[in-house]
């Protein structure tokens, strides 16, 4: 599967029906595999090393840590380079029909893997998101202090979308996952004991010319200095869309990589 990053190859790893419909990974789609990981590590600070699905994947790592997956593009395939988020499901048959009941596209899979099975899918708005079913990199969790990203999903309505992820992946259910489902500052929030796994805002247009007004999943990535990894970006021939200041007061910075893929800088 050309379109997705393996998202665990570490020992003692869960499975995805603990963590059922929490997100558990995010990997970039990448049209040039080197390039790609030469920008982001220049930017980001990220190593690599390979992962089990063959030269064209990687696992970045921070500090030692795995952080996102970066997959090559298989050249037939005429879709967007973009950072995808995937959620944990028990049953990724099931999940993958409850996509297409209510509206939405599963464009890749079900396909096994070593570790696991995953797919690819947009929701009814057009907002790419994967499912994974198997094993998955421990304590790898959106949302806490020391999380190596953080999920928006940027849609024409909240509420909307909530109820659309929630009976796909099970959100506010009593299964083992726990994912809860409340509002605050105007968006949806979903989390797990206490802790923000992904936040759902409104405002997006689908027919939007600029990208950065349609719907998608926007994966942000904690760094130390904002403006600092911006020019990095920019140095390495990506480009700064906008700048944000949060309700809370941390700094955000929206960038492309060069290959326009999009995704959010945010104060650690």
């Amino acid at each position: 599967m050309n379109e997705t990053t393996d998202p665990a190859t570490a020992p003692g790893m869960t499975s995805s029906a603990a963590k059922a419909g929490a997100p558990c990974w995010v990997s970039l789609m990448a049209r040039d595999l080197t390039a790609s990981q030469d920008f982001y590590g220049a930017v980001l600070g990220w190593d690599f090393r390979p992962g089990e699905l063959g030269d064209g994947f990687s696992v970045a790592l921070l500090d030692g840590s795995p952080v996102a997956g970066i997959g090559a593009l298989a050249r037939t395939l005429q879709v967007a380079v973009a950072w995808t988020p995937y959620f944990a499901t028990p049953d990724a048959d099931v999940a993958a029909s409850r996509i297409r009941e209510r509206s939405g596209t599963v464009a890749v899979g079900p396909l096994a893997f070593t570790l696991g099975r995953g797919a690819l899918a947009a929701d009814r708005d057009g907002a790419v998101f994967g499912i994974w079913e198997g094993a998955l990199i421990p304590d790898w969790q959106s949302g806490h202090k020391d999380a190596p990203a953080w999920l928006l999903l940027r849609t024409r309505n909240a509420f909307d979308a909530a109820i659309f992820y929630g009976e796909v992946l099970d959100w506010a259910s009593d299964g083992p996952g726990g994912c809860e489902v409340t509002y605050e500052n105007e968006e949806v929030v979903l989390l797990n004991r206490g802790h923000v796994l992904a936040r759902l805002g409104s405002g997006a247009r689908g027919a939007a010319p600029d990208p950065m007004d349609r719907p998608r999943w926007d994966v942000h990535f904690p760094v130390d200095d904002v403006d600092l990894t911006a020019r990095a970006a920019e140095d390495r021939g990506g480009t700064v869309l906008g700048r944000h200041r949060t309700a809370n007061g941390r700094d955000e910075v929206a960038v492309s990589d060069p290959d326009g893929a999009l995704f959010t800088l945010i104060s650690r």
